[in-house]
């Protein structure tokens, strides 16, 4: 049995056996280590007992007290610890499976986006909050109503908003939540964590797709997307309009089977072959694996940036069935975007969400594309609706609540800003750090594939259309074939019907008009 060829690239290294250091071996393997750690995003994995062409050799009990003796030297040296994942039976010995995480002092946290989507009723919401809280569901919401934000949503138990909530993992991979006096307080887990994942939860009923869903996936920039389907329900058409966009942005995602408590074992039986058969389906194209131990696991965790696997849950918010195996797989996933390479780049975030915060003014909120801010330094802000941007000045910055002095590329941000009014900015304006870039566009060309449409589509059609959190009316203004079906792709001019926006060549965009779902990539800005 092998593992494959060891990649120079990426987080994974293997390492037959380390039974002798001198100063010198020690320096080499921190280095390598500091590599590895780097293309994993802050962590990476570590196969003990395999050689690099993937043999799974396997050592003795004192050669592999020795390797990891010498791997813990090896971390210490660049602020990271290791911890055994797993042990696995080799040709001459034991595998052992390492995690090398690198520690929170001086370091930032890794940070995993994960929008949770699924049909309304289907739990999404309850499963953040007990994943977030360790207390279970009392099957009457009481979970949910932890985290919701509105009176409407208490009073009837759906979730019509977006919001964010972090679960934190120590270097360790132990749930910083639990620790905590109110496992919902996102400044201390931030603080804490040397992992961070940001769910974001999205309402489920279909007609807060367009306003909160698919805002919250383009917005976002998800490494991953959690699908969550009740297994008293089974699959809706809400599940395959969420699965459809997750394929279409190409998204990995994994399911999450919920309520198994409601019902009988055939029924969840069912509810998970149909999952497999959606999975399998041509466009869709997963291999599904059903989650049965910590095996399968670390197995799933490791192959999901390849976007093949999917994943598959079975748990209950109620009893506590599968959760641990959830976390875990959560504690292990690695990121899945490179944002170390963008840092470097000019700062770029559009606006998610605003207030008009007493004492402090505007605040503004985004994920930040590419480069890093600093408080005090000056940015520009637009379009406005005459297409001219304005100069702002950065007051305090916030991570997860709390308060810092800069942040980086991948990070969601909220900024306080001076020199502009509430009243006048708007969700989908961007911040921009150079002047040369400010670009004001109420027409692009862009190449689109229309996914589902119920007729056809000429020139004069209208529908909004979403780049990161840009949600607005384009007018179809010129066709490179008329008319357009369903499955069709074709070369689009389109136009802005109410006011600029700032796009660029390269970014992805979809559309939509009641049934009508599209994507697209913008070729060209026109004017």
């Amino acid at each position: 049995m092998s593992l494959g060829k060891e990649k120079s690239d990426g987080g994974v290294e293997y390492k037959w056996k380390i039974t002798s250091l001198s100063e010198e071996k020690l320096e080499r393997i921190a280095t390598q280590m500091k590599y590895r750690i780097q293309e994993g995003g802050g962590e990476a994995i570590y196969e003990i007992g395999v050689r690099d062409d993937g043999q799974l050799i396997g050592v003795s009990e004192r050669e592999l007290e020795l390797t990891l003796s010498n791997l813990r030297q090896a971390a210490e040296k660049i602020g990271a610890k290791i911890t055994i994942l797993r042990e696995l039976k080799g040709r001459e010995g034991k595998i052992v499976e390492v995690l090398v995480r690198r520690t929170r002092e001086n370091n930032l946290p890794i940070f995993l986006m994960i929008p949770v989507l699924g049909n309304v009723d289907s739990g999404k919401s309850t499963l953040i909050s007990v994943l977030l809280s360790n207390e279970l569901d009392d099957g009457n919401s009481l979970a949910m109503k932890k985290i919701c934000r509105f009176k409407h949503e208490l009073e009837t138990g759906r979730t019509s908003s977006i919001s964010t909530h972090v679960l934190g993992f120590d270097d360790k991979g132990e749930v910083i939540n639990y620790s905590l006096i109110s496992p919902f307080d996102e400044v201390e887990v931030y603080l804490r964590g040397s992992k961070i994942v940001m769910f974001v939860d999205l309402g489920g009923h279909e007609r807060y797709f367009g306003r909160t869903t698919l805002k919250g996936i383009m917005g976002h920039i998800p490494d991953y997307a959690a699908l969550i389907v009740a297994a008293n329900a089974g699959i809706q058409p809400m599940t395959k309009e969420h699965l459809g966009v997750c394929i279409a942005l190409k998204i990995p995602i994994f399911i999450v089977v919920t309520k198994i408590d409601l019902v009988h074992r055939e029924i969840v039986d069912r509810c998970i072959e149909d999952i497999k058969r959606l999975l399998k389906m041509p466009g869709v194209n997963k291999i599904p694996i059903i989650i049965e131990n910590l095996d399968d696991a670390i197995v799933s965790a490791k192959n999901m940036p390849c976007g093949r696997v999917a994943p598959i849950f079975v748990v209950s918010n109620k009893t506590g069935e599968g959760l641990d195996l959830l976390r875990n797989f959560l504690n292990l996933l690695p990121p899945r975007l490179r944002w170390n390479d963008h840092i470097r780049e000019q700062f770029k975030m559009y606006i998610d969400d605003k207030w008009n915060v007493k004492g402090a003014g505007p605040v503004v909120s985004g994920i930040i594309l590419s480069g890093k801010i600093s408080q005090g330094e000056t940015l520009f802000l637009g379009p406005f609706h005459d297409g001219s941007f304005k100069k702002v000045r950065v007051k305090s910055i916030r991570v997860c609540n709390a308060p810092v002095e800069a942040a980086i590329a991948g990070q969601e941000v909220t900024l306080a800003l001076a020199n502009v009014e509430y009243k006048d900015i708007r969700k989908g304006m961007v911040l921009l750090e150079e002047e040369n870039d400010l670009k004001s566009v109420r027409r692009f060309i862009g190449d689109i594939i229309v996914l589902h449409h119920p007729t056809t589509i000429w020139e004069g059609y209208q529908a909004v259309i979403h780049v990161h959190t840009i949600r607005q009316t384009a007018k179809f203004e010129k066709l490179s074939k008329e008319p357009l079906r369903s499955g069709d792709r074709a070369e689009v001019t389109f136009r802005f019907m109410y006011k600029p926006e700032y796009v660029e060549p390269g970014q992805v965009f979809m559309f939509r008009e009641g049934r009508t779902r599209g994507i697209g990539w913008i070729k060209e800005i026109v004017g």
